[in-house]
């Protein structure tokens, strides 16, 4: 039995959470499937931030993997584009079954590994600074979805 290396039991860990949030549950009848990520945002708030910290974590592991900062772009542009379509009630959760950034991310990661060695040394300045507003987004994003809620409650 052949050790797998440390970037590849990583990926073989990101590929399962991004499997979980994007595509675990198969629609019965159909080819399609989705994940915990839109169950979760039908959670005003809370379910969005649970969502997006496991999405934040795809992304910094493959930061500390080494991925070229274009790359880490791309997952960041992907994970926003989810967060501010998923802060629309009910509307951002059909988007999120269709979108799966998640599943964009570990695919723009597997595509790219092949082109970083894996001693490559990482900005611990930039990880820290990503994972910082990442972190904010996420909370900004949830925020944002409480107070559309709220305001949509009060008017009716």
């Amino acid at each position: 039995m052949s050790k797998l290396s440390p970037h590849k039991r990583k990926v073989t860990r990101l590929h399962r959470i991004s499997h979980i949030l994007d595509k675990a549950i198969p629609i019965p009848g159909t080819k399609w499937t989705i994940g915990l990520d839109p169950i979760l945002g039908l959670i005003p708030g809370g379910g969005d931030i649970v969502a997006g910290v496991l999405s934040v974590y795809i992304i910094i592991e493959s930061a500390r993997m080494g991925l070229k900062r274009k790359v880490i772009g791309q997952m960041v542009a992907n994970v926003l584009l989810d967060s501010l379509a998923g802060s629309v009630p009910v509307l951002g959760d059909v988007f999120d079954v269709t979108w799966k950034a998640n599943v964009r991310n570990i695919e723009l990661l597997e595509n790219h590994l092949n082109y970083v060695p894996e001693n490559q040394k990482v900005n611990r300045l930039f990880l820290i600074v990503l994972s910082l507003v990442l972190i904010l987004i996420v909370l900004g994003f949830s925020l944002l979805t409480l107070v559309i809620v709220t305001w949509l409650w009060e008017k009716l």
